[in-house]
């Protein structure tokens, strides 16, 4: 039978139409997808407009080598409620509950104040009701769990992605200027220190969520057309302890002679990893804090720490032997310049070894001899041991050595005999050090890092080797005659007063006179000079090197007393604390059936002791609680009591629960070490005054 021509028509009209219908929920749901950021849900309805808004995700954490965090975001929600999407069987069977809920969670109103606020709303039909600001995510967990809201956002009016994130450094001016920020601007982006280096890693991926206009102000409607993804987390070589050492011993230093600022930096010898980092200035107030990054911006002359580089070109060009005998009068003349020894009349016919241990300037003499007919000769083994050229760190500013040269301005008769002692020769405090680290790995230059792996969910992502630059920088017989050398200033020569009763240290003064910002070098009263000490521990089996640069410092001048202290210091530090130089004891490993558990935040314990089957007791039903072991075969839990305007009591807990209880008081943490809080400054129990300062020192137990 043939349909009649009116009825085809209306056919192909409505199927024409079915598909472009299609074709446009295709194409919108394929622009939410692709491009979230248009404003693709805005209407223009009076009574209802929406639109699309980016949602930041959780920046990654910044950790030390043990996996304690040096930098970390701290996410705050606020929380509100849409009383209307609740239907009235599943309002009427749970709003007492929720009510008595809210009130146990946040202690500002009573069950029946929250019960009647809540009624109130839903009565004036409101659909954005706060209920608490800035709550951390572990409270949010707590306030999924109760009546009503356990439902979800649609069924029980919850909307709980409103996040603030905060990135905070709990070792407040710790490493700062190593770990560095990223700050926008509508100009540009900084991208600084580990912070800006790693940022790919770090950022994470934008979500976006939907947003209605609600009196006059765009608040979330909990709809989430794409998630965020949260960063990676970066671990660095940093060890946190002896990031400690160093900056506690650099600014005792500073404060007791004074200086313009100061750097130290601790480098691992076999593989190049940073493990400390200190960059301290003095500011305004007269303290020293982190300001910029001297150990990889800020290049000096290295003043006789240079000598060891001068002596190992002349020995491998076979010019001299640390055995011959020179003549150190005290005073050297180049044309119409001289150069000083510190005794004025110097230390009479010595070798070269013994001029090298004294630091005597008759080295540049030596240089002079040497190579005054082919100076390219020597600037060709600069390079050779990695002078001449910047390290190559990931992280941006670092700066490139500057030295004079044949044929440019600085060039001189006698400039051989100035950079053979440190003079027309400037470098950064990293870059003399990766050329020590060299002599201390027999040879082996290796590049600084200061990463060494990146996870995510403690699963590695992506890790970092150590990189080779140069298998060796000179032969085996130059690097063993000058570790010998090294070993001699530390015995008979200027760092004799330095050395360790309990090992061996390598290593070589160095004090040089600086430029006075625009005066030049200046009167004898008015010169600046420039202290440090390069060397490596122990000398025999080298785990560690290290450099102290201290510049202008004001009530002595010599790199032994001032930077050479610093070192020593640091040195015995480390190994005092290191399993590197001490053996095992001998005795059976214990093996606890039951494992401490720090106290906390019930639901994070809680959830950890499921997750490995650990037997329970549970007394009261407080969010935080207090835990012990009961009678070895179970975790005792018993409440905290936390009370408002009060000091908490959060010895026993770990920094993060710690630090979220303090600061909800509206107090500032200032936390030393890591592991459980075993000291507090302030009593607990006493009032707490927003504002004020307290400070906790932890203890890996």
């Amino acid at each position: 039978m043939k349909l009649p021509k009116a009825v085809i028509i209306r056919t192909y009209l409505i199927y024409f139409l079915v598909v472009m219908a299609m074709l446009v929920v295709v194409f919108r749901t394929f622009s939410i997808i692709m491009d979230g950021r248009d404003n693709i849900f805005t209407t223009t309805s009076d009574k209802l407009q929406q639109r699309s808004a980016i949602v930041e995700p959780r920046r990654g954490e910044i950790l030390d080598v043990h996996l304690n965090p040096l930098v970390t975001s701290v996410s705050f929600y606020d929380i509100y409620m849409d009383p209307l999407t609740v239907k009235e069987e599943l309002w009427t069977k749970g709003i007492g509950g929720l009510s008595v809920g809210l009130a146990k969670i946040f202690k500002d109103k009573t069950a029946r104040e929250y019960e009647e606020y809540l009624r109130e709303a839903r009565a004036r039909k409101r659909r954005y009701v706060l209920i608490q600001k800035k709550v951390t995510n572990e409270v949010r967990k707590q306030l999924r769990e109760l009546p009503i809201f356990e439902k979800g956002r649609y069924k029980g009016g919850i909307i709980d992605n409103n996040a603030t994130i905060i990135r905070k450094r709990p070792n407040d001016d710790l490493l700062a200027r190593t770990l560095g920020y990223v700050k926008s601007s509508e100009r540009d982006t900084l991208f600084v220190g580990l912070e800006g280096a790693y940022n790919k890693y770090l950022a994470g991926q934008n979500g976006v969520v939907v947003e209605q206009k609600i009196s006059h102000s765009w608040k979330p409607t909990g709809t989430i057309v794409r998630e965020a993804i949260n960063g990676y987390d970066v671990v660095t070589s940093i060890d946190k302890d002896i990031q400690e050492v160093a900056h506690t011993e650099l600014e005792n230093q500073l404060k007791n002679k004074g200086g313009r600022y100061g750097c130290v930096v601790v480098m691992d010898v076999k593989t190049g990893f940073v493990k400390a980092m200190v960059n301290l200035q003095k500011t305004s107030s007269g303290d020293y804090g982190e300001v910029y990054n001297h150990a990889i911006g800020t290049r000096e002359v290295p003043g006789s720490t240079m000598k060891l580089a001068s002596l190992m070109a002349a020995l491998e060009d076979g010019k001299i032997k640390m055995t011959d005998t020179v003549n150190a009068v005290g005073r050297y003349e180049f044309y119409d310049r001289s150069l000083r020894d510190s005794r004025p009349y110097g230390y009479g016919k010595i070798t070269i070894k013994e001029a090298f241990e004294q630091s005597s300037n008759v080295i540049s003499k030596v240089i002079f001899n040497s190579y005054r007919s082919e100076p390219s000769r020597y600037l060709d083994r600069m390079q050779q041991f990695g002078l001449t050229s910047r390290t190559g760190i990931n992280i941006l500013g670092e700066v490139d050595p500057s030295f004079s040269m044949p044929g440019n301005s600085q060039w001189w008769g006698g400039s051989l005999a100035w950079m053979a002692i440190g003079y027309e020769f400037q470098l950064t405090p990293l870059e003399l050090l990766a050329f020590y680290n060299a002599v201390a790995n027999d040879g082996k230059y290796m590049k600084p890092q200061f990463v060494t792996k990146v996870i995510n969910n403690r699963k590695v992502v992506e890790e970092f080797e150590p990189i080779v630059v140069r298998e060796k920088i000179s032969s085996q017989g130059t690097i063993d005659v000058m570790k010998e050398a090294l070993e001699g200033v530390m015995i008979n020569g200027t760092g004799k007063k330095l050395s360790s009763t309990f090992f061996k240290i390598a290593g070589k003064t160095g004090t040089a006179q600086i430029a006075n910002r625009n005066k030049g070098y200046g009167a004898e009263g008015e010169k600046k000079y420039i202290a440090s000490f390069a060397g490596f521990f122990p000398s025999d089996d080298p785990i560690y090197s290290c450099i102290v640069v201290i510049a202008a410092p004001t009530d002595d001048i010599y790199g032994a007393s001032v930077s050479g202290t610093v070192f020593s210091a640091i040195a015995n530090k480390v190994y005092a604390s290191s399993y590197n130089y001490h053996k095992a004891v001998n005795e059976k490993p214990s093996i606890a059936s039951v494992p401490y558990v720090q106290n906390g935040s019930r639901y994070d314990i809680n959830t950890v002791l499921n997750r490995f089957d650990v037997k329970k007791e549970f007394k009261g039903n407080q969010s935080w609680v207090r835990t012990r072991t009961a009678n070895g075969k179970a975790v005792s839990f018993s409440d905290y009591s936390v009370k408002k305007d009060r000091v908490p009591d959060v010895r026993g807990m770990g920094l993060s629960d710690a630090m979220y209880l303090l600061e909800k008081q509206g107090l500032i943490v200032n936390a030393e070490g890591y592991g459980t809080v075993v000291r507090q400054s302030l009593v607990a129990g006493s009032r707490s005054v927003p504002g004020g300062l307290i400070k906790l020192q932890l203890k890996q137990n």
